[in-house]
């Protein structure tokens, strides 16, 4: 059984009532001063907390799913071991894995989609990254086999992983219901990790003689899936959306490369690179380049293009709600601005359930399938 099972968690939270029912049972059997009957009640008590403890935890985490496995959970990497054929003419994506979607009639393709497990290798960036792609139902059906579809680059927070967009946020099951009741249209997601060189965070920039993630995602990435997939190449075709830090890299690169994108979708983002020992050294000295990793300067010094943005915040609950009202003030055309605004949400999952539905369906409005 899985980290993430309701199995799990449920037969924890039996063990825990259990253990808790036969303390109280045998404590006055335990009552006794010798060591024995000591070392009894210290063995009851320890052994109740920690399956108190176990049980708190798996809830935890499978709300906001911080370990996708008990690989992650005890740090042992599953990404690792596939070869990249990084000679002439070689493609830039392998697929390792095929899943079914957890929707009536997924088993089948044509009905429920398909989400396959992917290994990017960058052209230029030299980066090499795990991802799922969810092509959508149309994708497998006959009378769509010479269409081309949208794309949306979707990214999860820093440090999170790929699992989560599909576990816990459910992005591929939304889009699904979505475009099945008509309110957006069919579109194949691209879904990933901001983190392309784990386990520092590189705020999405192209690192002085390090990770050369923007090119990574502004380049590579839509580059080998438009030659993979049926998936246009036109900036019109394209759009990125994330959360916390993965909201930031979206919202940046839409920005910054208007010639790519034409959507980009902050949920709980922020406005400026992070600064930390996660990050460490990101531009060396280059006060341009970090400037232009402030999406409040960048609006003010550099030209918009035509693209489209969507920020989301709370008016309780989240830190980033005064930088998002400059954010909207600061957006000119050709580029607009959209926002969801809740009464309370935290920086949580929760709070990105509540918005991922009308944030994929608002970008669905402004990205075109060919």
């Amino acid at each position: 059984m899985g980290l993430t099972s309701n199995k799990v968690l449920a037969l924890a939270v039996l063990v825990a009532v259990l253990l808790f029912a036969a303390t109280i049972w045998l404590w006055p059997r335990l009552a006794g001063r010798n060591w024995r009957a000591v070392t009894g009640r210290v063995g009851m008590l320890l052994v109740t907390q920690l399956a108190l403890f176990a049980a708190v935890g798996l809830a935890a985490n499978n709300s906001f799913l911080f370990y996708g496995s008990w690989s992650d959970l005890f740090g042992r990497e599953q990404d690792m071991g596939v070869v990249v054929d990084h000679s002439a003419g070689a493609k830039r994506i392998k697929v390792v894995e095929r899943k079914r979607l957890d929707v009536p009639g997924g088993a089948r393709p044509a009905v429920g989609g398909q989400i396959q497990k992917i290994v990017v290798s960058g052209e230029k960036s030299k980066i090499d990254s795990p991802a799922y792609v969810y092509l959508p139902p149309e994708y497998f059906q006959p009378e769509f086999r010479k269409k081309t579809f949208p794309a949306t680059i979707v990214l999860t927070g820093y440090p999170g992983t790929a699992e989560n967009l599909l576990k816990g946020l459910k992005y591929p099951q939304t889009a699904w219901q979505e475009a099945k009741s008509g309110r957006m249209q069919p579109t194949v997601l691209v879904m990933m990790r901001p983190t392309v060189a784990p386990p520092r965070d590189t705020e999405c920039v192209d690192v002085p003689g390090g990770p050369q993630t923007e090119t990574f995602f502004a380049k590579d990435l839509p580059k080998a899936v438009s030659e993979t997939y049926r998936v246009g190449a036109k900036p019109r075709n394209w759009g990125l959306i994330g959360n916390s830090t993965g909201g930031y890299c979206a919202l940046k690169i839409a920005l910054h490369h208007p010639g790519q994108f034409s959507v980009g979708a902050g949920l709980s983002a922020y406005y400026k690179a992070a600064d930390d020992p996660t990050t460490g050294d990101l531009f060396h000295g280059d006060k341009k380049a970090k400037n232009r990793a402030n999406l409040l300067w960048s609006l003010d010094h550099l030209p918009q293009g035509a693209s489209s943005f969507l920020v989301t915040t709370s008016k309780s609950g989240e830190g980033n709600l005064k930088p998002t009202g400059h954010f909207i003030k600061k957006v000119k055309a050709p580029a607009r601005v959209s926002s969801i605004t809740l009464d309370s949400g935290g920086h949580n999952f929760n709070t990105w359930r509540r918005e991922i539905s009308p944030a994929l369906v608002w970008m669905s409005g402004r990205l075109k399938a060919s």
